[in-house]
């Protein structure tokens, strides 16, 4: 058996991307969630009967050899799904995400990962490649997923991509008016009697520039929907940071809504922490907790220190450089290298602009060319990947990731002031974990807890 699966609590946009995926895979069957988010069960209801989706329960006794992932990475989130599975060593596993900063834990998964504002994005960009057409009423569910996940295009996170595949929806007869049906936030009285409330006691706080608000509450129980009445409590009043915190009291759970409109703060970072997960603009976080007011201030105070401005290149960076003249003989520029025990090295003019990097690979490959005698500039590499020292080490882990290197060249004015390499990274990463879990036993959270959609 093979089946296409999301994440628990399924939202618009995780539902978006498993209506598409069916038709990438015609041959997996879809299975729900035990839990729908309440934003998507009008969704949910209205095409039942055309989504066939079977349940967790129609799983048992089955042998499933290959699972479909997505608008999730983790194995946590899909844990309902495999839970009961005799074999889930055996399992193939095949993955669509866009959550970069999430961690990728499921066993020998293939990850399609693209940074999309939805996930729905990454589905659809493969369908029209690969010239599927698909029905009005798919196209209706995908299109309300990409809404949904962007914020009607209005997130930070949107991208050309999401334009292009709703554009490519709207030709297949996807409908507007349902889209916007489907989007209406608060319906249920419960949800309204909250949103007015969250607005009477909002909090606001200015922690390192930042202008957050807070709100606490205290249920009986767990109460579904949240999420939409903190969005909706984010729009309203226009907010550039929202935390929402609600404790369960007979749950002994604390459950954590963040809303964001500040590009220099990603949430999924932050609640990471806390096993949580989501979006740079959107995330959220339970933790199982007796004391919720008390945890909630702590986390408060976690933000005053988490929030401090980002570590640059500046502050990691290697100011003595190795430098290699562009007219020294690869066997003078190996013998250099092999001196500092460096695998690489800028290559500057007279004036010390940077001109190429030289690695051990580029003095290979002139060896097994007996061209050891030829100079650097004939094997040095031309299209050079830098930074600034502004640059923050996150946008240096993504430049590293994405053009596969492990040297960047700090420049100012065109002159190489600094190098930053792959261990520079690793190092820095190491200590700010040590730093982050030094806090987060302050708090009293030790293990890592469960994510909310």
């Amino acid at each position: 058996m093979k089946i296409i699966v999301g994440h628990t609590n399924m939202d618009l946009d995780c539902i978006g991307s498993i209506v598409l995926a069916r038709y990438i895979y015609p041959d997996h069957i879809p299975v729900k969630s035990h839990l729908v988010h309440p934003v998507a069960r009008n969704l949910m209801n209205l095409y039942e009967n055309r989504l066939g989706f079977v349940t967790t329960t129609d799983l048992k006794g089955q042998k499933i050899e290959r699972i479909v992932v997505v608008d999730t990475r983790t194995v946590d989130r899909i844990a309902e799904y495999v839970r009961g599975i005799e074999t889930p060593g055996d399992i193939e596993y095949e993955v669509f995400d866009h959550h970069p900063a999430d961690s990728h834990d499921i066993p020998g998964a293939l990850i399609h990962e693209r940074v999309f504002g939805a996930n729905t994005t990454q589905l659809g960009l493969e369908i029209i490649n690969r010239g599927i057409s698909i029905a009005p009423e798919d196209a209706t569910i995908a299109l309300t997923g990409i809404y949904a996940d962007t914020g009607n295009f209005t997130h930070d996170n949107v991208t050309r991509e999401d334009f292009e595949v709703a554009a490519f929806l709207l030709a297949q007869g996807a409908s507007l008016k349902l889209v916007k049906d489907f989007l209406v936030p608060l319906k249920e009285k419960q949800q309204i009697v909250l949103f007015h409330e969250i607005l009477n006691i909002l909090e606001k706080r200015s922690i390192r520039g930042h202008q957050v608000q807070t709100c606490y509450l205290e249920l009986d129980g767990e109460t579904q929907g949240l999420g939409a009445v903190i969005e909706q409590v984010f729009e309203v009043e226009n907010l550039e940071i929202l935390f929402g915190f609600f404790f369960f009291r007979k749950k002994a759970k604390l459950l954590i809504i963040a809303r964001n409109n500040d590009s220099r703060v990603c949430l999924n970072e932050i609640l990471s922490d806390f096993g949580g997960g989501g979006h740079k603009q959107a995330a959220s976080a339970t933790i199982k907790t007796e004391e919720g007011t008390q945890l909630a201030e702590g986390i408060i105070a976690y933000l005053d220190r988490i929030l401090a401005p980002a570590i640059t290149a500046r502050q990691i960076m290697t100011e003595t450089v190795v430098i290699l003249s562009p007219d020294l003989t690869l066997m003078e520029a190996s013998i250099i290298l092999e001196s500092v025990s460096h695998t690489g090295a800028p290559v500057v003019d007279e004036n010390r602009k940077l001109i190429g990097f030289l690695t051990l690979r580029d003095i290979m490959t002139g060896r097994k060319g007996n061209q050891m005698h030829v100079p650097v500039r004939i094997h040095m590499t031309k299209n050079i990947v830098s930074a600034s020292p502004e640059t923050t080490v996150r946008e240096l882990s993504e430049i590293l990731f994405e053009h596969n290197i492990g040297h960047i060249p700090i420049v100012t004015d065109g002159k190489v002031t600094g190098i930053v390499t792959r261990a520079d990274i690793l190092d820095f990463k190491k200590t700010d974990l040590l730093r982050k879990s030094a806090l987060l036993s302050e708090l009293g959270v030790s293990a890592q807890t469960e994510a909310s959609a």
